[in-house]
């Protein structure tokens, strides 16, 4: 009767094994470049030759436009309105953490008080 999951026969002795002190040959590598030339590029871009001086004005020309795209998203999305909710988060991203603190300060002290006002009707 052998393992459900593993194979009737045993594997661990079916090969032969290696002599002690030696290692398995190591699998073939690709060779490394001596020299890896040229300036950096941006991606995208095409040889340093082509691009000459009018790739740093075509990466500082999109580099604005990126800029101003962005800029206009967080206009947009701070702009629109997204109702009650959108109110209530807003008005809570004002609030500084003394407010905040008072702000829960004061909830508790009220439910105490309805606490102690609900106890007084039980007890009389």
């Amino acid at each position: 009767m052998g393992n459900i999951c593993g194979k009737s026969e045993s594997e661990a002795f079916s090969q032969p094994g290696r002599v002690l002190g030696s290692t398995p040959e190591q699998p073939q590598r690709a060779s490394i470049p001596a020299h890896v030339g040229g300036p950096p590029r941006t991606l995208g871009g095409g040889p340093p030759s082509a691009q000459g001086n009018s790739g740093d004005a075509d990466a500082d020309n999109a580099r604005r436009r990126a800029a101003e795209a962005a800029e206009a998203r967080a206009q947009a999305a701070s702009a629109r309105s997204s109702g009650k909710l959108g109110a209530q988060l807003a008005a809570q991203k004002k609030q500084t953490r003394n407010d905040t603190l008072q702000e829960i300060s004061n909830n508790e002290r009220r439910q105490r008080d309805a606490d102690e006002a609900a106890q007084a009707r039980v007890h009389h």
